[in-house]
């Protein structure tokens, strides 16, 4: 079985309730592409935007989420309550996350396994910063980050691995064709070596995916989809990306 290609956009803490007007245009423009669509808006937008959608073949998921089920845990949100208002993924061990909030890989399984314990299809991020690349250690820190955020008991079902490279976050800036292929044939060598469906795991690229350099990068073996930022957040600019991988 092939693993299940995926579009995922990340509003990242962008959009208010005028912004789910995109949804109705996402949902003109590619909402019967062969792929599966993910947006995972800022916490406050999750509900209505499940509501917005509907039944149509569109998900919703959540940007992060707390290794516990319930508690004292002010300002945090649980995979439980993610699912409870209708999410199916969340995004863990962002770059921004691990950076902004000291995330280590740990905090990362933690959430993970809480994340599928509850049912939802965790999105697990790795990546290499600037220096890290420039000193060449960027298949060594990829196979680390994976290493220490895979949950014990993971499998493809509930799954995604993405590969962002930091310094290509934002910055316009995107690595090679041959550059992500070493990547995520090493990620692709792990989880088959690690986990017994591991062929089947969706592997997303993300890192300043855009209309023009879609098509080059889902052509690229190893990619399945896509975990898109600004990019996502117009109908406009994410519909080609959807419909470049729909193609692929």
């Amino acid at each position: 079985m092939e693993p299940r290609k995926l579009a995922a956009g990340n509003w990242k803490m962008n959009g208010d309730l005028a912004a789910l007007g995109q949804i109705d245009a996402l949902l003109a423009g590619a909402g019967d592409a062969a792929c599966d669509v993910l947006i995972c808006p800022p916490a406050t937008l999750i509900h209505p935007m499940v509501a917005r959608v509907g039944s149509a073949d569109l998900l919703v998921g959540g940007q992060d989420c707390h290794a516990k089920d319930a508690g004292a845990h002010t300002g945090d949100i649980s995979a439980r309550q993610l699912r409870d208002i209708g999410a199916s993924h969340v995004i863990l061990g962002h770059s921004e996350r691990r950076a902004d909030h000291g995330e280590t890989d740990a905090d990362v399984a933690a959430k993970a396994g809480a994340a599928q314990a509850a049912g939802l299809i965790a999105i697990i991020c790795v990546g290499e910063t600037e220096d890290q690349r420039d000193q060449g250690r960027t298949l060594e820190v990829i196979a680390e980050q994976l290493a220490g955020s895979l949950p014990q008991g993971a499998t493809a079902a509930y799954t995604v691995l993405a590969y962002e490279p930091v310094w290509a976050i934002g910055t316009g800036r995107t690595p090679t064709v041959a550059q992500i292929a070493e990547v995520h044939a090493l990620l692709r060598d792990k989880l088959t070596a690690r986990l017994d469906d591991g062929a089947q795991v969706t592997l997303l690229y993300g890192g300043s995916v855009k209309p023009a350099n879609a098509a080059e990068i889902f052509a690229i073996p190893n990619v399945d989809g896509a975990l898109v930022g600004g990019a996502s957040l117009k109908a406009e600019d994410f519909a080609p990306i959807i419909s470049a991988l729909a193609a692929a």
